[in-house]
């Protein structure tokens, strides 16, 4: 039981059909509830940390969570940082203990974006540590990440091979047409599937990464909207998708909206139903149980995870 890399993971998934669920974290409760769910189901596990997670948190609590995690369960846990905008935040997780740093220069020119990734894959590297990196722009909203869509594009496959080549980055997300966020598809949801094969078949020893991969499961937004909540219209990637995706070297595939209306969900029931109480212990135990129960719903029924640790 540690703190590892996603490496052995990757290359386990990588000509597989299941992929390694990402999850994003922001609190106690919700670490229990993901990583009850890895033990559960004997599933691999990434926790990733964003920004607004760390300036929530603060980066040596979110650790320390994950440490003790690991400790009461036995489940082996890679921690990443998600979106880390530049060298010195890439740097500062390094050796704040990450195992796995995620350097997003996608809003910078290919030529830049290789000069980054590069810088921080050498880092890294020289400290064990693995590195992803994004090529093409995710619309949508996400903490600190911002794009509208008019300015998302999606990954160009001969351009991936050409960065991939160029950094020696281990792990690369794709644009293919999710987006961050509850509002990924105003229309009927599509990926560009066609492109994923392409870039597949151009780097096929690199994993491949999807940002943007929540479901935004009806049943909870149905409840929030029911408790209080207005989220009209709300639509994720359905899970044949994300199953598909994993066909194609798809090997991580990130969640975190799903996680916040699961417990939203939950919270607003809770509350509602009960308003005489203001324990929070009352509302965020029911939370975290839909957490471990989303989870593994998602390792089991949606990314094929299930005991492949």
């Amino acid at each position: 039981m540690a703190l590892v890399t996603s490496k052995e993971m990757f290359a386990k998934a990588l000509n597989s059909d299941y992929a390694v669920g990402a999850f994003n974290v922001n609190n106690m409760e919700i670490i229990q509830g993901i990583v009850e769910a890895a033990q559960q189901e004997n599933a691999p596990l990434i926790l990733q940390v964003s920004a607004g997670a760390r300036k929530y948190a603060k980066p040596a609590y979110l650790t320390k969570l994950v440490e003790a995690a690991i400790l009461d369960t036995g489940v082996d846990i890679c921690l990443h940082l998600d979106h880390g905008e530049d060298f010195d935040i890439c740097k500062k997780c390094v050796d704040d203990g990450f195992t796995s740093v995620m350097i997003d220069g996608s809003k910078h020119p290919f030529e830049e974006n290789i000069k980054i990734t590069k810088e921080v894959v050498e880092y890294a590297h020289a400290h064990g540590v693995v590195v992803e990196a994004e090529l093409g722009k995710l619309a949508g909203i996400e903490d600190a990440v911002n794009v509208s869509d008019r300015d998302a594009t999606f990954t160009v496959p001969e351009e991936a091979a050409e960065f991939v080549q160029k950094t020696g980055v281990d792990s690369l997300a794709v644009a293919i047409g999710t987006s961050h966020g509850a509002y990924k598809f105003k229309g009927e949801p599509k990926l560009d599937f066609d492109r994923l094969i392409e870039i597949r078949k151009l780097i096929p020893e690199t994993p491949l990464v999807l940002h943007g991969a929540s479901t935004v499961l009806p049943e909870f937004v149905a409840l929030c909207n029911q408790y209080g909540g207005d989220i009209p219209g709300a639509q994720g990637v359905p899970e044949e998708m994300i199953r598909e995706a994993a066909k194609h070297g798809v090997c991580k595939v990130n969640i975190d909206t799903d996680l916040r209306l699961a417990m939203t969900a939950e919270v607003r029931k809770y509350l509602v139903e009960h308003p005489a109480d203001f324990d929070p212990r009352k509302y965020l135990g029911p939370a975290r149980d839909a957490i471990r129960d989303m989870v593994a719903h998602k390792m089991r029924d949606v990314l094929g995870s299930s005991n492949k640790r």
